[in-house]
């Protein structure tokens, strides 16, 4: 297994971004969560390694899949491995380090570096969540490109002890009552709907899933309802045609993901 791993789970391309960024300025591997659930979650890091978890803030918590796999896997570590976790939100995440923490404390760890990145909004799921306007959105981005610098910078010189994170106001109530209900009452892939008559039939909400939850059978999608979807609304924003919805309230709603620049060769 190689040094210095990030474990990262993406659904719109945000923290996929982040991971990489960090990734590329800090020398640590990239391993997907979703991929390592499908094997034996097994990991061995030696002297002066580091270990990073990067995630979306899903209802102001780590999303589900995320903590299922750190209660899954076996973490072999040593007394100076440094534990960061690095959090994407619209705006603010409540107490999701702690929830983090608390998970990885369950195996004998915890993260001593935390970090929260403004990114995009993109849950669109209810009433009062919407996509940020195209100028918010460059604003985010631009933010988001220097402070992933400096966090870069941190993670490389293992600095401990950092929590720079945007908790809210009530990050309590947030995290713990709203944030609650949310992950065990809607965290489904029953109100996901196609419209069949704007659906061309391309394959993109399949192939952008990140825990495989879509099949395509006759050209329309087909969600799996085996309690795998994460509902991060990959499917829904990579739609060219807006024809995935969930329930209705998304009908009139935007679309986003984060779009990958092509870096320009030296």
């Amino acid at each position: 297994m190689p040094p210095n791993m990030i474990f990262y789970f993406s659904g719109t391309g945000n923290t996929r971004w982040a991971a990489k960024e960090l990734a590329e300025r800090t020398g640590e591997k990239l391993l997907f969560i979703p991929d390592e659930m499908k094997d034996a979650c097994v990991y061995e890091l030696q002297e002066g390694e580091r270990l990073g978890f990067c995630f979306p803030t899903h209802g102001w918590q780590p999303p589900r899949i995320v903590r299922e796999f750190i209660s899954r896997a076996t973490f072999n570590v040593k007394n100076n491995t440094f534990i960061f976790a690095l959090t994407t939100c619209g705006d603010n995440i409540g107490r999701a380090m702690e929830l983090l923490n608390k998970d990885l404390g369950k195996k004998g760890l915890r993260a001593s570096s935390v970090y929260s990145l403004i990114m995009p909004e993109s849950y669109v799921c209810l009433p009062f969540m919407y996509t940020d306007t195209p100028e918010r959105e460059r604003e985010k981005i631009t933010q988001a490109k220097r402070d992933i610098h400096i966090i870069a910078e941190e993670i490389a010189n293992r600095r401990e002890g950092i929590t720079r994170t945007t908790r809210g106001a009530t990050p309590w109530t947030f995290t713990h009552v709203i944030g609650a209900y949310f992950n065990a009452r809607m965290i489904s892939d029953e109100k996901f709907t196609v419209d069949t008559e704007a659906c061309i039939h391309c394959g993109m909400c399949e192939r952008v899933c990140p825990t495989g939850d879509i099949t395509i059978k006759e050209g329309l999608p087909h969600w799996h309802h085996t309690n795998k979807c994460t509902c991060c609304l990959s499917c829904y924003h990579h739609c060219p045609k807006h024809a995935i919805n969930y329930g209705s309230i998304t009908r009139k709603r935007g679309q986003y993901y984060f779009k990958e620049e092509k870096r320009k060769e030296e």
